[in-house]
């Protein structure tokens, strides 16, 4: 299989879908600068920069899809999404539903989330859990290169507005890619290690931690299995529970703030549909509830390390 990093493996997505499909068109900030590729083989018309206007960029995707078009807009930082809050929640997630299904917005979004180029508070900030939370919103954020292609390749194709977060720190980290045709369905983790002691459920670039503090777990005698969500809305809650059920103890692991994010979700899950087969607390891990500090050190430990992770498994275990 080819290697590509996670950028240039949607960008390979990009390609694909606008040669399989005219309707596809991608705008937004820097876009037509930064995938010159695809503005010289498509051309301005389907490939052009806008002003840093998002709230203007996401009301025009919305009006674009309603007509069936099927735009990708880039936001660049998932700060700038609080712009954008009313075309993409209002318009774009709730419109399809208010028509009675008369429209379709088959809308993509693109927003650079997370730590790792230390941009600061007003740049970095993991905003997944509210449109988690918004209804007609699809939410993606992978964690390998394949998975950025595949799920990017999905979100396209499908006729609801889709979030897809791109953790900053895995943009440059090169993996496999499946040549060809090659799509990764919507609400279907995936099992990123097997194991049978403990549950380590996380997505975006806290899965590598997860998958380090497996190895470390595994040299004291400890089988840590890591689940990669993938897919946070729809949610693999079978996947989940399965391996909940297999292990009975979880550590549910994001960069996001603890507080009313992703692993509160899945805690809840767990305590509703596995209480039986839990034989310790869950454990949730997350960022602080403070904005990201701009010094790469700092904004390292914002994040969960995989020393946190593999201490918190301990202690369950133990």
């Amino acid at each position: 299989m080819p290697t590509l990093t996670p950028f240039d493996a949607v960008g390979a997505a990009l390609a694909e879908e606008m040669r399989r499909d005219p309707t596809v068109l991608v705008f937004g900030e820097g876009v037509a600068t930064k995938r010159q590729d695809l503005l010289a083989e498509f051309g301005a018309a389907r490939v052009r920069n806008t002003p840093l206007a998002e709230g203007i960029i996401a009301g025009t995707a919305a009006g674009a899809a309603a007509t069936g078009l099927r735009p990708v807009i880039d936001l660049l930082f998932a700060p700038f999404l609080t712009y954008a809050m009313d075309a993409l929640v209002n318009s774009a997630g709730k419109l399809r539903f208010v028509s009675g299904g008369q429209f379709s917005f088959p809308l993509v979004t693109l927003a650079m989330t997370g730590g790792g180029w230390g941009v600061g508070a007003q740049h970095n900030h993991n905003l997944e859990a509210w449109f988690v939370h918004s209804p007609g919103l699809k939410v993606a954020m992978p964690s390998t290169a394949a998975d950025f292609k595949g799920l990017l390749k999905t979100a396209i194709r499908d006729e609801n507005p889709v979030l897809f977060f791109m953790d900053i720190g895995l943009l440059y980290q090169p993996g496999e890619v499946p040549a060809g045709e090659h799509l990764v369905p919507f609400g279907q983790a995936r099992i990123a290690r097997g194991g049978n002691d403990v549950s380590l459920v996380s997505y975006g670039k806290t899965v590598h931690h997860c998958l380090t503090a497996a190895e470390t777990l595994a040299q004291e005698g400890i089988d840590a299995e890591v689940i990669d969500l993938r897919s946070l809305k729809p949610l693999d809650e079978a996947a989940i529970l399965a391996s909940v059920e297999k292990t009975g103890r979880l550590v549910v692991v994001h960069e996001a703030a603890a507080r009313a994010g992703l692993g509160a979700e899945i805690a809840a899950l767990a305590g509703e549909k596995a209480f039986a087969r839990l034989r310790a607390p869950v454990v949730r891990l997350g960022g602080p509830d403070a904005p990201a500090a701009a010094s790469y050190p700092l904004e390292q430990a914002f994040a969960p390390s995989a020393e946190a992770i593999a201490a918190a498994a301990r202690r369950l275990c133990t």
